[in-house]
């Protein structure tokens, strides 16, 4: 009644990837991995001085058809960002 065997975890990694897909899979680990990139540069900007952080207050610059990225996506909506006078 111990832990796991090397081969009982194989198995539930086959189970995982028959049920998911490796695209889904990956697309997992890549949002993951960012979720713990954006936590690490949050942390960051956390410990820097009050004068960094006014320069950091500034509004975010206005998206415009020019200057956004084009998407292939049929699901993705396009949006313009704009602030209020």
């Amino acid at each position: 009644m111990g832990g796991f065997s090397i081969w009982h975890w194989l198995i539930v990694l086959l189970i995982v990837v028959m049920v998911f897909g490796t695209k889904k899979l990956r697309n997992m680990g890549g949002d993951l991995g960012g979720a713990v990139k954006g936590f690490k540069d949050g942390m960051k900007e956390g410990n820097q001085p009050a004068a960094d952080e006014a320069a950091a207050s500034t509004p975010p610059a206005q998206v415009t058809a020019a200057t956004a990225a084009p998407v292939d996506d049929k699901n993705t909506i396009d949006v313009q960002a704009r602030q209020k006078p």
